[in-house]
């Protein structure tokens, strides 16, 4: 069995990875909190794509290959497929999605919880195997059965954790600290899913490996996952300030008076008393009229 290094450039990886882990989980668990409270079922489900990207795309699959940098087989060169490399971004998304879309929707339950974070942990883990796949070495790549299904469990059990938080405790804090347990389940299962790892090196072969350096190949990873992350937040905050307008447009039509107290009330058909048009001359002939009454005939 050949010698494998998993930190061959010191903390940095681990470091880094669990950066890229931590900040897509909470962009995506702040939208999938924003979706709970979204008032339809379009921006619901915005907000939930945006989430998935996130999580799926930064949260998972970025965080694998600024891992995967530190792995090194000294006796063989480690190289990558891109098809299946890319497939298993698209894999990641989907699956993330699928659990998000069931936590994140209709009424809040325990069962919502657990499926859509069974999903969830299942995308972590299909994305992991599935970028595993992709690397190409001179020899067989196995694993250790109780390994893989420990690290199984530590990505399903931690991703419910964290959409049990941000589903049922409100507030940034929580979400923080949710993002903060996704995190560890991502790297805590890739770690452990990588101590899984047993190559077998061929004999007589020539050594050479079809296949691309991870140092070529994540040039394109980190241009698509940097497009792919600003795009999500360019959408979030596109679809935060349509629902702050929407908001305060409800507020003002709340607020408008009625067209009624506005508009005068219908004329009514009784005259007012009439008004003399020169008083004064018409107190003068009043009592001019009483002086003559006064004089003796």
């Amino acid at each position: 069995m050949a010698e494998v290094h998993h930190f061959a450039y010191g903390w940095f990886n681990p470091v880094t990875a669990y950066l890229m882990a931590f900040i897509g989980s909470l962009l995506g668990l702040v939208c999938t909190a924003r979706a709970r409270r979204a008032p339809t079922a379009g921006r619901r489900a915005r907000w939930l794509v945006i989430a998935s990207l996130s999580i799926g795309g930064t949260g998972i699959w970025l965080m694998h290959f600024m891992a995967m940098i530190g792995f090194d087989v000294p006796a063989s060169p480690v190289r990558y497929d891109p098809v299946v490399t890319f497939i298993s971004f698209a894999l990641a998304v989907v699956t993330v999605g699928i659990g998000l879309f069931i936590a994140g929707q209709g009424r809040r339950s325990a069962m919502r919880i657990v499926a859509g974070g069974g999903f969830t942990g299942l995308g972590v883990v299909a994305m992991h195997y599935s970028g595993m796949a992709a690397m190409r070495v001179a020899g067989q790549v196995s694993y250790d059965l109780g390994l893989v299904g420990a690290s199984v469990l530590i990505a399903v059990v931690a991703a419910t954790v964290a959409l049990w938080f941000t589903v049922t405790v409100s507030g940034m804090r929580s979400i923080i600290a949710a993002a903060a347990v996704m995190g560890v389940a991502v790297c805590g299962m890739h770690y452990t899913a990588m101590a899984a790892i047993r190559i077998t090196l061929d004999t007589g072969g020539t050594g050479q490996v079809e296949g691309l350096s991870p140092f070529v190949l994540i040039v394109p990873i980190v241009l698509l996952s940097a497009l792919c992350l600003i795009g999500v937040m360019f959408n979030a905050l596109q679809a935060m300030t349509q629902e702050e307008f929407d908001g305060a447009d409800a507020g003002r039509a709340r607020h408008r008076p009625p067209v009624a107290t506005v508009i005068p009330g219908p004329r009514t058909t009784v005259d007012p008393p009439a008004v003399p048009v020169n008083p004064p001359f018409s107190l003068a002939r009043a009592l001019a009229d009483r002086n003559r009454t006064k004089i003796p005939r």
